[in-house]
């Protein structure tokens, strides 16, 4: 019989827990200074086409397209080592591995991410998120899509959801209406949107960075649920 869990922690990865908007600049940086202005300006914007295809940024998706592009352009395949090699721990955030220590010492916790099969889970595995939540990492292609699956993993009555994207969030309170708390904090490009803010409804608790819930009571998360609002306007 499968224990059902009375809250389960569900965090996010890139801009919550890992700095990816200073990933994603170094990468520029590298490709303009390894290969040219004009390198770096198609690599990205394959990049950007791929994303709305796929609805992740696939790195090495985007890398494969550029190849087949310029297939005399050898130098280019280095660009591989640079990925999977990136020392991502470098990028997290000062609190994100006391944050999960927090959780994890409050119920389950588990990395909740969108992304590919070999970059993403190589990304967290590097950064130290895997072993920090014990090997509980979940990476789907679009994980509001992946809510049953979810659930049969971490069954519980209640969910806490991390998440600096409103998208995700409003998409997730839509199924699981007051069952689930989410937390929006405000880092990172996609979280100072100022068409996602104005489009989607606010989350259940807004912080300013993910440091900001070590000062903050985690056990109030468990009941700060509202549900679900139809308008921008956060639910009485």
């Amino acid at each position: 019989m499968t224990l059902t869990h009375s809250i389960v922690y569900l965090v996010d990865v890139d801009n919550t827990l890992i700095d990816n908007d200073g990933i994603q600049q170094d990468l520029k940086d590298h490709l303009e200074q390894a290969y040219g202005v004009a390198s770096c300006v198609r690599y990205w914007k394959i990049l950007e086409d791929l994303f709305e295809e796929v609805g992740y940024r696939d790195y090495l998706g985007a890398l494969q397209r550029y190849r087949a592009e310029h297939p005399h352009q050898v130098e280019l395949l280095s660009m591989s080592s640079f990925l999977i090699d990136y020392p991502f721990a470098v990028r997290l955030f000062p609190a994100a591995l006391a944050l999960l220590k927090r959780m994890r010492a409050l119920g389950p916790t588990a990395i909740l991410s969108d992304g590919d099969v070999v970059f993403q889970p190589r990304k967290v595995e590097r950064s130290g998120l895997w072993q920090a939540v014990d090997g509980h990492v979940l990476i789907y292609v679009h994980k509001e899509q992946a809510l049953d699956d979810v659930e049969r993993r971490y069954p519980a009555d209640r969910y806490v959801l991390v998440d600096d994207k409103l998208r995700i969030l409003a998409a997730v309170k839509q199924v699981w209406g007051d069952r689930v708390t989410t937390v929006f904090p405000r880092q990172g490009s996609y979280a100072h949107d100022q068409k996602a803010l104005a489009t989607f409804p606010p989350a259940d608790v807004t912080v300013e960075s993910t440091g900001d819930l070590l000062d903050y009571d985690l056990s109030r998360l468990h009941t700060a649920a509202r549900p679900h609002a139809t308008n921008h306007e956060a639910a009485p």
